[in-house]
């Protein structure tokens, strides 16, 4: 583990959205950093698409996920 420095505001969203999204401050961090990234080496697909791609990567469907 390491200590990533950022400043105060884009701390502060990241608590409000960690609030919202029922996450730790760390792992809201973290998925924005990684949705970033996945971002990044795939600039043609949009959120969702990225989001759907790492559910099926863990052999996990929607219809699966609505039901547990």
């Amino acid at each position: 583990m390491g200590i990533v420095k950022i400043s105060d505001q884009l701390h502060d969203e990241i608590r409000k959205s960690s609030n919202v999204m029922s996450r730790s401050i760390n792992s809201q961090a973290e998925f924005w950093i990684k949705m970033g990234m996945l971002a990044e080496l795939n600039p043609t697909l949009t959120f969702h698409q990225i989001i759907k791609n790492q559910l099926l990567k863990e052999n996990l469907s929607i219809a699966e996920l609505l039901h547990e």
